[in-house]
């Protein structure tokens, strides 16, 4: 008897636990989605340009100042390139000039200009003197360097910008010194091609050092092509070294 009873209550036990069971699987777990992090709105750079005086006569010398926000980096055409998110930089056009610069940041491009108009000027100017005080020309050899350049490219980069801007200190320090910018290549490309890339590259240097104050009146320009390595084997680092502008004091 009691055996009966006994497998009873197990056998309700057994049907209690399957109910539970099924209970269980049907119950519905509720999940917590993840916290997003906010995405923070990217803002539109904008940028100004201002010149002082916008209107002059030729090798008078302009500054050129600007502003910017919310931008990571500026660039100024023609001739100056790459710049701080706010300055300013003298320049001496040689002819009227509209200056406009690029500023690019997360938000997108804004770009501002400003014309700089150049008069007639004064045709009885008497031309400057080339006369060079004594011993100049050891100076020149000592504090003038060269501005390198990149393969194919007529661009001033970065370190032809630090050479230059100390070139041009040392002109500004002795104004009777005269100059003639040489444009060299390596002996990659036709003899055609590379005068045309020195003589490029020649002006380019040109125009950075008038953009710094210095008279174009003071320096001429000439391409050397590949004609006249300082270094002649064939490496990149010899090549490195003929892709320049050499600077010689005119006598």
């Amino acid at each position: 008897m009691q055996s009966g009873t006994f497998q009873k209550s197990m056998l309700v036990f057994s049907m209690l636990a399957a109910f539970a069971a099924i209970g269980g699987c049907n119950k519905k777990v509720t999940s917590t989605p993840p916290a997003q992090t906010p995405v923070a709105p990217t803002t539109q750079p904008t940028v100004t340009l201002n010149a002082s005086p916008t209107t002059v006569n030729p090798g008078a010398t302009v500054t050129l100042s600007w502003t910017s926000t919310d931008a990571t980096d500026l660039s100024i055409d023609p001739g100056i390139g790459k710049v701080a998110t706010q300055g300013s930089t003298p320049v001496t056009p040689t002819e009227s000039t509209t200056f406009t610069i690029t500023a690019t940041g997360a938000g997108g491009t804004a770009t501002a200009n400003v014309r700089v108009t150049v008069t007639g000027g004064n045709a009885s100017v008497t031309a400057p003197t080339r006369t060079a005080p004594a011993g100049i020309a050891q100076l020149f050899e000592q504090n003038v360097r060269d501005a390198y350049f990149d393969f194919n490219k007529a661009d001033i980069r970065p370190d032809a910008r630090e050479a230059l801007t100390k070139d041009a200190e040392f002109l500004r320090s002795y104004p009777s010194v005269h100059l003639t910018l040489e444009g060299h290549c390596d002996e990659r490309g036709s003899t055609e091609y590379n005068l045309g890339l020195g003589a490029r590259r020649a002006q380019a240097a040109k125009n950075y050092l008038v953009s710094l104050g210095i008279t174009p009146d003071r320096m001429d320009t000439v391409s050397e092509g590949k004609e006249q390595p300082i270094c002649t084997e064939s490496t990149e680092e010899c090549w490195q070294q003929n892709r320049r502008a050499h600077f010689v004091m005119a006598q």
